[in-house]
Formats: C-alpha cells, sequence, structure tokens
C-alpha cells in the first residue's frame, strides 16, 4: 500500500494541471483547452520548462529545454485573460544575435490570451455543457497564413483560436470532466485545424485518513490535441493556493511546473 502512495505521488510531480496549462499560462488541460473558469478575481502566475518537442517553430528554438513564465487574472467569472512569455536562446541565422551570444537565453517570446465564457453549465438543463471561445497569442498574420520567423510581425508562434464544451460528472468519490474542443489557425507553422478531446479526473474522497488527503490532491488527465495523445497530471497543494504539475507529450516527452494562485476579493 506504501509503495503504491508513494508511486501515485511521484507520477503527479513529475507528470499539468487541468486547470492551468504551462505553455500558455492559461485553463485547460495539457495542450488543449478547457471550458472551465476559475474563481472570480482569482490571480494566476506561475512558469514551467518545457520540452522541445512542444514548442511550435524547431527553426526559432531548436532542440533545447526552454522556460516559460506567465501571469493571469479572472477578471469577471465569464472573462481571463493572461499574459507568457517564453525564453528562447540565440542561435545563426534567426534575428540578429551575434556570435558571442549563440547557445545563451537572449530573448523571449510574448503573447497574450484570452477566454470569454459564453454559456454557463447546467444553465439551461442539467446536462447542458459550459462553452467557452477563446484565443491564444492572436495576430493578424497568425488569422491571416503569415508564418513563424520570415516576417517577425507574424510570429504568433503559439496562436490559435478555439470554442470548447466541458461537462462535469459527479461522483461520489471524484469528479470527472469531458472536453470537447476544436482548435483552428492558418499558420503554415504549427497550422491546427481540427477537434481535439479530453478528459480529467479529480478525487474528492472523506478526509477521514491521511491516504484519503493525499488522494484529494490527484488531478489525472488525457487528451488528444488535435494532433497527437498526450497524459500529465497534478498535484495541488495549500487549499490550490500552489500546483505542481507536469507533462508527458506524445505520452514521452516531459515537462514541469508550478503556478501560484490567490483570490483577489
Amino acid at each position: 500500500m506504501r509503495i503504491t502512495i508513494i508511486a501515485i505521488i511521484l507520477f503527479c510531480f513529475c507528470v499539468n494541471s487541468a486547470r492551468t496549462q504551462n505553455l500558455y499560462g492559461t485553463t485547460g488541460l495539457l495542450q488543449m483547452p478547457t471550458a472551465e473558469m476559475q474563481k472570480d478575481k482569482t490571480f494566476m502566475c506561475g512558469g514551467g520548462v518545457l520540452n522541445p518537442e512542444i514548442m511550435p517553430s524547431k527553426e526559432w528554438w531548436g532542440n533545447y529545454y526552454t522556460f516559460n513564465y506567465y501571469v493571469n487574472i479572472t477578471i469577471f467569472p465569464w472573462l481571463e485573460i493572461g499574459y507568457n512569455c517564453v525564453l528562447v536562446k540565440a542561435k545563426p541565422n534567426i534575428y540578429h544575435w551575434v556570435p558571442s551570444t549563440y547557445g545563451r537565453f537572449v530573448n523571449q517570446d510574448r503573447s497574450f490570451h484570452g477566454r470569454l465564457r459564453v454559456w454557463k453549465e447546467g444553465w439551461w438543463r442539467v446536462w447542458t455543457p459550459q462553452v467557452v471561445v477563446g484565443a491564444n497569442d492572436p495576430t493578424t498574420g497568425s488569422w491571416e497564413g503569415g508564418s513563424s520567423s520570415d516576417d517577425q510581425r507574424y510570429n504568433g508562434f503559439f496562436c490559435r483560436y478555439y470554442v470548447v464544451a466541458t461537462k462535469h460528472v459527479e461522483f461520489t468519490n471524484g469528479s470527472w470532466g469531458v472536453h470537447v474542443a476544436y482548435v483552428f489557425n492558418k499558420k503554415e507553422v504549427n497550422h491546427l485545424n481540427g477537434p481535439a478531446i479530453g478528459t480529467n479526473y479529480r478525487f474528492s474522497l472523506p478526509r477521514t485518513s491521511f491516504i484519503n488527503k493525499v488522494l484529494n490532491g490527484v488531478n489525472l488527465i488525457i487528451e488528444y490535441d488535435s494532433k497527437q495523445v498526450n497524459i500529465g497530471g497534478c498535484y495541488s497543494l495549500w487549499k490550490d493556493h500552489i500546483n505542481i504539475y507536469g507533462e508527458l507529450y506524445k505520452c514521452k516527452h516531459p515537462s514541469l511546473g508550478l503556478n501560484f494562485k490567490i483570490g483577489l476579493k
């Protein structure tokens, strides 16, 4: 039993929060969005260590692990905005870097993100899902087909537009979430145009033992992000103020992260 508990904890510490994507710094699963919203006036900040396999442009980032950091706020129960930065190393033939800077973090890709809830879960009938529309890193070039670093006006590397529906099923000892989305952009690099589907399970056990308290911090995730299958998880501490999360992109490439959440009211 002790070995099983330790294995679960290690998995959660080494595997992304169902409430925050470490790549975008917004509410979501691993690589795909959800229609879940944070509580009104929630402020989030955090960052992660990102595997090169999840970077949208090999030409720009190459094959090295990089880092991101972000801030995010849910202004109203139906509106969330965020700002994310991903660090970039200098390399030949990219931008205007000189040889003395090659291999060093000298730049960062900045992006804004927004999510708008257009329908609340259970508004009409108990079975109706919540619906959110959103955009990550929107630029004119990303909508019209501009791509990567050929023109700096068109470097919305993380751009996507989406609509997503989420429905939760409550059980005695947990909550199961089902998320279906359509993601889109016209970029030549990291082009997106297709459905995504994911699910997550949060434990909600009676707090009658140490084991139950440990499991109640666990959130397990699996998704198809419109291109590949990813798995991950999260461990929440201090009443969800601290989340340690991670992801196995394509079920094998790890990324890790940490965020801090606080209510401003």
